[in-house]
């Protein structure tokens, strides 16, 4: 059952909430439930777990594929104040792909009954317009990343992966493996390595266990079209 604080999270986080009836706000609060996620969970496997919309709290979600040989493309992640709408694929049409979804790091979420957020939509305009919304904007993040992947050169999608990742945490170091890196992006940890070890050479960053200190920024900007 969610508390005042989690209902004032709702009203801020839902942009249509203000648009429906006492009855339809009643019953998305009586569908929405607090849930913790460690570190490592599996949240949402493929397009049979239709587990609803998450409202993220706290900590941070990966969206993936993966392929039939097992290999992980990371398309993008979710944080504090986001919302994942492709973990109720049951009431997206025409989803063609299985999408995978892990807490990355102990997260706290609002979790939104799929059928219950689905009837809402189907008869208040705004909050199906508001869903659409985020669907547009899913869609966009996967393009994005596919694009990188199939179009880019390695050098340059490190680049921007470093830069994105030092301007969210707010830090030049950046704690993570080579191991997480290549799984972020989409590579293998060879590959992640070897150009690591050549930005090293340039000047680019300072290597260190466990992470990555970007020193020169602008040479990394210099890489990007």
């Amino acid at each position: 059952m969610v508390n005042e604080q989690d209902i004032n999270y709702i009203t801020h986080s839902l942009g249509f909430w203000e648009d429906l009836s006492e009855g339809q706000k009643n019953r998305l609060l009586n569908s929405t439930v607090p849930v913790r996620y460690e570190k490592g969970a599996k949240i949402h496997s493929g397009s049979n777990d239709c587990i609803g919309i998450l409202l993220i709290k706290k900590g941070e979600l990966r969206v993936y594929i993966l392929s039939e040989e097992g290999k992980e493309v990371t398309l993008f992640r979710l944080r504090e104040d986001n919302i994942c709408i492709l973990s109720a694929s049951c009431i997206l049409e025409n989803i063609t792909f299985d999408v995978h979804i892990d807490a990355e790091s102990d997260s706290e979420v609002l979790l939104v009954d799929a059928a219950a957020y689905q009837q809402i939509c189907v008869q208040n305009i705004y909050a199906d317009n508001f869903t659409n919304r985020l669907i547009i904007e899913a869609f966009s993040e996967v393009m994005w990343a596919m694009e990188q992947i199939l179009f880019m050169s390695f050098d340059k999608r490190l680049a921007i992966f470093l830069l994105d990742e030092a301007s969210r945490s707010g830090s030049d170091n950046i704690e993570l493996t080579h191991e997480q890196i290549a799984k972020y992006i989409g590579s293998a940890r060879e590959v992640v390595s070897r150009m690591m070890k050549y930005f090293a050479g340039e000047g680019i960053v300072e290597l260190y266990r466990g992470g990555v200190k970007v020193v020169d920024k602008k040479k990394l900007r210099e890489l990007i079209p």
